[in-house]
């Protein structure tokens, strides 16, 4: 039988064994004569193979990490690196005065900048890539052109230029710009940044800049009140700030779709306050041209609504002007402070009403009491003298008061008591702040009965040994003013919301000091000082008359202490003027103080300008004649 054999069964013949060697049995011999082999072959397959699945083990492994443990840490760090949050500014809100005429207000504007290396060498770039694009230097004038064609005087070629042929990186070509301009400059050169800023403008000036107040900046540029209603209201002003999120593509622009968690702001409150700008605007101007002519160290004046309490103008002179900037004013030498509420002073004779009212209140005169006046009076071991010397002379009460006698007064005041006089100075709202809505008003200063030392008494009710401020003053003549009602002044009217909802300010409930028989007698009473009548029937302050309208007021003329010796000066006194206009139907009340004048007639240098702002307040309001009244009798024939 044949044998049959499959290939591969069987023993192996070597190759190289005698008669092993047919065609096409076994290996061929390779040229050099040797037999190739498998064995190294197979072992770097295998090699290869094992390092491919250790490959593709790490993969699936990383693979399946992505996408489940890890994978929202990086989703969270990709989305961080293009997510943009950004704050939306809530504008500033306005303050206007009673009638809503702007008095501060926010503008929105731009700062405009650019990166003058970067952008050369972009420009150089482009220009690699296309020959016909512009040049730095060519993109620098066309820039330059168009700073000027859209700005016009607001800008100066020359810096333009300068700013954006210099080496350093990011610099601001020009500030404050408006919208309008900034975005017409950045549609044509989108290279240039426009940066939102918020300007504070005050159309005004100085116009009650010491009641409004100046704004400076934050370090993420926000406005923030630095005095006056500026710094009083400025959470209300302030408003919220907006915020939206969104992603960011490479070149900076907005992913289209990703816009979220968008919350608008909340514009600023509008501030109305009790202020008339026209009003105020002139009474500045009189106080500073007093002040001048007068060579006072200082001045002031308050104008009240006589009804309501309101402040209708507050004014200070050397003040400042927040337009110009806080530290500009401030090596000027302006007063950036509100010296009508926070610097008291000494009143003199104008605190002369406070005994008037409380002896006419008490039924302890009246009106045409005839009284014997000695030229000096002595109380608790302290001697008073009036202004003048005169012996025993027969003066009414109108005329103790239309003479300012201080020896009459003391007279009154004794027949009040001490007691009586202490309550009526509280309940006239000295010793204590008004309430009114601003910061660092002054309480002024009126010692406690229980302090009363032995020449106290021969001081207060003359209107020495106490202090009071400009408003407080004016707000003691608004009593009599409002028919024996005190209502403590207020400046602001109402809060006007970014919707337009109206918050009135509050008002404080009037508080009655003396009956309304009373507060008319002690104003037809006080017309006797602006009474300018024969010889002894005239008063002391016919500077501050008015032909057609009865005016009723007081002078005052008050020692100011001297430091030398501790004492109260014979040269340097405080000169006040308080009044009511008309006497008959009042509308107005003015207060007024000037801090030891120089020049002018003591005593009367106030009155002046009592009569300036009255006059001016007749022309404006229209304010129609007083009735026909009789002259006062101030002295006894």
């Amino acid at each position: 039988m044949t044998d049959r054999r499959t290939p591969g069964n069987g023993p192996r013949v070597p190759s190289g064994a005698p008669g092993g060697g047919r065609s096409g049995q076994g290996r061929p011999p390779t040229r050099s004569g040797r037999i190739r082999t498998v064995g190294g072959t197979d072992r770097r397959f295998t090699w290869m193979r094992s390092a491919f699945a250790v490959i593709l083990v790490i993969a699936l492994t990383k693979l399946l990490w992505v996408q489940t443990i890890g994978g929202t840490e990086l989703a969270a760090r990709a989305e961080s690196q293009r997510q943009v949050q950004q704050v939306l500014p809530a504008a500033r809100g306005s303050i206007v005065d009673v009638h809503g005429d702007p008095i501060a207000f926010t503008r929105e504007a731009r700062d405009l900048s650019i990166q003058p290396l970067v952008e050369r060498r972009n420009a150089e770039a482009r220009r690699d890539l296309d020959s016909r694009k512009p040049t730095w230097d060519e993109l620098v004038d066309q820039i330059a052109d168009e700073f000027v064609a859209v700005l016009g005087d607001a800008v100066v070629r020359e810096e333009v230029e300068a700013k954006l042929r210099s080496e350093g990186g990011f610099t601001y070509l020009v500030r404050n710009v408006d919208v309008t301009q900034a975005n017409a400059i950045t549609r044509k050169f989108p290279m240039i940044g426009a940066e939102r800023v918020d300007i504070r403008e005050y159309p005004g000036g100085a116009l009650a800049a010491n009641v409004v107040g100046a704004t400076s900046k934050s370090d993420d540029g926000k406005l923030i009140g630095l005095q006056g209603v500026e710094a009083f209201f400025n959470d209300q002003l302030d408003g919220e700030d907006g915020r939206q999120t969104f992603d960011r593509a490479q070149d900076n622009t907005v992913i289209p779709g990703t816009l979220r968690g968008v919350s608008a702001p909340r514009d600023g409150d509008t501030i109305r306050l009790t202020l008339d700008a026209d009003l105020q605007w002139h009474v500045q101007k009189a106080v500073q041209s007093a002040k001048d002519s007068s060579g006072a160290q200082a001045a002031s004046a308050v104008v009240l609504d006589a009804a309501t309490g309101e402040i209708r103008a507050m004014a200070n002179d050397n003040t400042f002007n927040p337009a110009v900037g806080v530290g500009a004013e401030l090596e000027r030498g302006a007063d950036l402070g509100n010296p009508a509420i926070t610097s008291p002073f000494e009143p003199g004779s104008v605190q002369k009403i406070i005994t008037a009212a409380a002896a006419i209140e008490a039924g302890l005169t009246d009106p045409h009491e005839v009284h014997s006046v000695d030229g000096s009076i002595t109380m608790d071991g302290v001697t008073v003298s009036d202004a003048w010397q005169h012996g025993p002379t027969p003066y009414t009460t109108t005329g103790i008061f239309g003479k300012s006698s201080n020896v009459g007064t003391l007279m009154l005041a004794q027949r009040v008591g001490r007691e009586s006089f202490s309550d009526y100075l509280e309940r006239f709202g000295l010793g204590q702040r008004t309430g009114v809505e601003l910061a660092g008003e002054s309480d002024g200063l009126v010692p406690d009965l229980q302090n009363w030392q032995g020449g106290s008494f021969a001081n207060l009710p003359i209107g020495q040994g106490l202090s009071m401020t400009t408003l407080q003053m004016a707000g003691v003549y608004q009593t009599i003013a409002n028919d024996g009602v005190r209502v403590p002044p207020r400046i602001i009217a109402e809060r006007v919301g970014p919707d337009g909802e109206s918050h009135p300010a509050e008002r404080p409930e009037g508080q009655r000091v003396v009956s309304e028989e009373t507060a008319r007698t002690v104003r037809d009473m006080f017309r006797a000082v602006t009474q300018s009548g024969p010889g002894a029937q005239s008063g002391t302050g016919p500077q501050a008359a008015i032909a057609g309208y009865q005016i009723s007021g007081k002078t005052g003329t008050a020692q100011q202490i001297d430091p030398g010796c501790s004492c109260y000066s014979n040269s340097r006194y405080w000169i006040t003027f308080a009044g009511i206009l008309p006497a008959d139907d009042p509308r107005y009340v003015i207060a007024i103080m000037l801090d030891a004048p120089s020049r002018g007639v003591l005593g009367a240098s106030a009155a002046p300008l009592f009569h300036d702002i009255a006059s001016w307040l007749i022309n404006r309001d229209n304010i129609p004649p007083s009735a026909p009244a009789p002259d006062l009798v101030l002295q006894a024939q």
